[in-house]
């Protein structure tokens, strides 16, 4: 069996549709609104030129997709990297790819590539195991909101990636202030 990380291009979007609407099946059943969710050829197509979308191939087949996003969804309250529309096909769950590709982004293009000291995403809290999920991978909630567009709470999540980076910058940033 052959893996490969890349980068995603604008002839992949059929297949990282068919991945994500798969993928997001429970979002819609929870009707969390979610744009992956229901994101047609042509959102999946500006996703993939408008940021940095990753893929997981196992024997020449996407499985999984990421995004880091490169527009200023979350910079009004941190300047970190935010990862979004994370999906592995239903077939292929239980198999690591989705663990094997968020540990690829977390630290060959965050941490490496990015040079950045950690990382976020948000999921919202009715979600049945995604809280959990990311907690036990590391992540902590940084914030708790109701965007009052029926999700209920959602949690900005934040992953150290560098922690000496990470140190560094949090001692800087105490001493400016």
């Amino acid at each position: 069996m052959s893996e490969l990380f890349r980068q995603a291009g604008v002839e992949d979007a059929e297949r990282l549709r068919e991945v994500t609407y798969e993928a997001y099946s429970l979002i819609r059943e929870l009707e969390l609104k979610w744009p992956a969710a229901n994101a047609d050829l042509d959102q999946i197509r500006d996703n993939i030129t408008q940021n940095e979308c990753y893929v997981l191939e196992a024997d020449g087949i996407i499985v999984a997709t990421i995004t880091l996003s490169k527009t200023d969804e979350v910079k009004a309250i941190t300047d970190l990297p935010f990862i979004k529309w994370f999906a592995v096909h239903p077939s292929e769950q239980g198999k690591g790819y989705g663990d094997k590709l968020l540990n690829w982004v977390e630290n060959t293009i965050i941490r490496d590539k990015e040079g950045a000291p950690a990382v976020t995403l948000g999921t919202a809290e009715k979600h049945p195991w995604l809280l959990p999920m990311y907690q036990r991978r590391g992540y902590e909630s940084i914030r708790s909101f109701d965007a009052g567009n029926g999700d209920g709470p959602m949690h900005l999540l934040r992953k150290i990636v560098n922690p000496e980076l990470f140190e560094q910058v949090n001692g800087e940033q105490a001493a400016a202030q």
